[in-house]
């Protein structure tokens, strides 16, 4: 049996989508990179971001190293999980952080850059930082879809005895690419997160509240700390968070459709290959939505929104049309079922979208509310942040409801107990709403480029309309962000969801079956997967309590660590009272090194507990235990992950309204109330809050891949 012709697809669009974003990097050389001091500001910012990534990923090899061994004991002694587990799971780890370390350099690289064509005109400012951050977008999407290409086309060729692959073995092996990718990207987020926003909130309390400086003020010792945050958390972290989303979508989908098709193996290869094909042709559509970025010279904010939203919905329109041949041209049964789910996980995405950005951006009523209650300190801003980041999640709930629902009863044929079918179209809607992730995480990657080109202009001492600009552009960057923040967390929600059955799939008995349904059937009852089970309502209440806990260690782990940068501050402050004049250079690299050694000491006990629990709780209470887990964490996880994200950015773009000038702008007691709810708020948005959408995704991925260990040796 040969490989699909409509396959080859996805390494083509996997190696069109590398090629550009090689091309844009070069282009992004070519620009100047200002003045001399711009220069200086920006190797300071470029050195910090490069040593802090070798420390992380010296940790992230030793935990790769311990686990790998642990799988082929398990894989090789044991014989209890897939023998290619071990390779594959590293080479996932592999390609992910390769995507941040691209991606990182492109923006350290862009910072000044941006901040020397902003001086020139707005559009050329926006068109340095979105070009660059495309490479970020493209990079992520040729690095996953290549690397899933390349080991279906191994696994294929060595796993087809009589000619005919063994396509659910072929599907669940590469499941384990999914979960090296996660784990880097808990490291990545973890770790990038607590980077930064300790760093961004030592800036801030000490800066801004105490000594009254600007924000990015050279004076300020956490300067250059924050500067390199904002790569390796908002640009490394946030490319790994949404690589491993990219992938485990796919992964989870064609596992899905080859066991939804096991009763016809020609089908069954179709169907696995389908998500692949889509995820390639996004890609090629992306790359023509980022030439479509552009902007007139003295555009408004309403208008650079619009630029950026003419690239996306390009894309996501051109998916909608075309993966109506590939469906099709497959042959895959109920096509336009299949087709329907695609385009609900598309509509879900824009939906989740718009609706972060109605509660995120200062245009609207939540956010301004929140500007206002500043004026009476800083405990309104927190309760009223808090208030609106609580209400804010029903729309993200709702839209992931409803493409469930739908996506399911489509692609089921409205036929609901069709539960293979249904679960297949779950996973393409997750697959449609991250199809065009090329160009939506070049919107998001942007952001902190802007941001950085600001500190570079403040920090260089460049025109006041620079400065106008790149902040204009940082604001809008604020929005995209959370806006690709709630995109991640509800694409997490769909692709969690298929993975979840991916685990019902991962039975090694699975080949005595006549279909999936009846499998499926058979497992439900075999394992009494009801609510009256007791390890049900067990691995539920542990679920759930992971999502707070994970939380609660990254947010104290932030506390910690900006502490000792505030602590480090105000001593330098105190030390030399020639900082504050201006007249003495302040002690950059100790605040850098606060915040590497604070990340890499608080980012291990977090990853541990993730990847820990679902092995223990299979091992304790078997797969009953492990679905109740994975349905707690996940249900809890979304909400929660909704919350602190949309919670965070509303405060973070409530400061921005006043710094703007209203409610009595900078240096008022407006002002200073805003920055307390916007320091509450950083590791809300940037550490716990996206942290958790790649939680409940590593537990589902090191449930499926220890499956065969829970079967063997769990004790009820």
């Amino acid at each position: 049996m040969t490989t699909p012709t409509l396959f080859w697809i996805a390494p083509g669009a996997a190696l069109v989508s590398l090629a550009f974003a090689y091309l844009f990097f070069r282009q992004l050389q070519t620009k100047s990179e200002g003045t001399e001091r711009m220069r200086e500001i920006a190797g300071y910012v470029s050195e910090g971001a490069r040593a802090y990534l070798k420390q992380q990923y010296k940790i992230v090899a030793f935990a790769f190293i311990i686990l790998t061994a642990l799988f082929a004991f398990l894989a090789y002694q044991l014989h209890a999980q897939n023998p290619w587990t071990p390779v594959i799971f590293v080479s996932g780890g592999l390609f992910s952080g390769l995507a941040g370390y691209f991606g990182m350099k492109t923006a350290t690289a862009a910072a000044s850059r941006t901040a020397q064509a902003a001086s020139e005109s707005l559009n050329n400012g926006l068109r340095i930082a979105f070009r660059s951050g495309a490479v970020m977008g493209l990079s992520v999407v040729g690095l996953g879809l290549l690397a899933i290409s390349i080991w279906f086309v191994i696994l294929v060729q060595l796993h087809s005895p009589s000619g005919k692959p063994n396509m659910p073995f072929i599907t669940t092996a590469l499941l384990a690419f999914g979960m090296g990718a996660s784990l880097q990207a808990l490291f990545a987020r973890v770790g990038g997160g607590i980077y930064t926003k300790a760093a961004d909130v030592g800036a801030d309390l000490v800066g801004k509240v105490e000594a009254g400086i600007p924000e990015d003020d050279p004076r300020n010792p956490a300067t250059i700390a924050d500067n390199v945050g904002d790569f390796v958390g908002d640009v490394a972290g946030m490319g790994a968070d949404l690589y491993e989303s990219y992938c485990g979508s796919i992964l989870a989908t064609a596992a899905l459709g080859a066991a939804a098709f096991a009763y016809d193996p020609s089908l069954q290869i179709q169907a696995a290959v389908a998500p692949m094909v889509v995820a390639g042709i996004g890609i090629v559509l992306s790359v023509i939505g980022i030439y479509l970025v552009q902007a007139k010279k003295d555009a408004s904010q309403k208008s650079l929104l619009h630029a950026l939203d003419r690239g996306v919905n390009f894309a996501a329109i051109g998916i909608a049309v075309l993966s109506i041949p590939v469906i099709f041209g497959l042959g895959l049964p109920n096509g336009w079922g299949i087709w329907t789910a695609i385009v609900i996980g598309l509509i879900a995405g824009i939906a989740i979208g718009k609706a972060t950005e109605y509660y995120t951006s200062s245009d609207y009523g939540p956010t301004l509310s929140i500007s206002e209650n500043a004026e009476t300190g800083p405990a309104t801003v927190i309760i009223a942040g808090l208030g609106t980041g609580m209400i804010s999640t029903y729309i993200a709930v709702f839209a992931v409801c409803i493409s469930i629902i739908f996506s399911y009863s489509a692609a089921s044929g409205f036929d609901l107990a069709n539960m293979a079918g249904g679960l297949y179209g779950i996973g393409f809607a997750a697959v449609g709403m991250l199809s065009t992730l090329g160009v939506t995480l070049a919107t998001d990657a942007y952001g902190p480029i802007a941001d950085n080109a600001g500190g570079n202009a403040e920090m260089s001492g460049l025109p006041s309309e620079v400065r106008q600009r790149t902040d204009a552009l940082d604001s809008l960057g604020n929005t995209t962000a959370a806006i690709g923040k709630g995109f991640a967390i509800g694409s997490a929600a769909l692709t969690a969801m298929a993975l979840m059955a991916s685990y019902v799939f991962a039975d090694p008995n699975i080949d005595s079956y006549k279909n999936a349904n009846e499998l499926l059937l058979n497992y439900i009852n075999t394992h009494e997967l009801h609510l009256l089970n007791p390890r049900i309502l067990i691995g539920l209440f542990i679920g759930s309590l992971m999502a707070f806990l994970f939380c609660g260690l990254t947010m104290n782990a932030v506390g910690r660590t900006a502490k000792d940068m505030v602590e480090e501050v105000r001593r330098q402050f105190a030390k030399d009272d020639k900082i504050l004049k201006g007249e003495s250079t302040p002690d950059y690299a100790s605040c850098v090194s606060i915040s590497t050694q604070g990340a890499q000491r608080e980012m291990l006990t977090p990853a541990l507990i993730a990847i820990a629990a679902p092995v223990c709780i299979g091992l304790l209470f078997g797969p009953a235990g492990v679905i109740g887990l994975l349905v707690g964490g996940l249900a809890t996880g979304f909400v929660l992950a909704v919350f602190m994200a949309n919670s965070g950015g509303s405060w973070d773009n409530a400061k921005k309204f006043i710094e703007e000038g209203n409610h009595g702008g900078k240096g008022s007691a407006a002002h200073k109330a805003a920055v307390i709810g916007d320091t509450v708020g950083d590791p809300f948005k940037d550490t716990s809050g996206p942290s958790l959408n790649i939680l409940i995704k590593l537990m589902t991925m090191v449930s499926i891949v220890t499956a065969g260990l829970t079967l063997s040796y769990s004790l009820f």
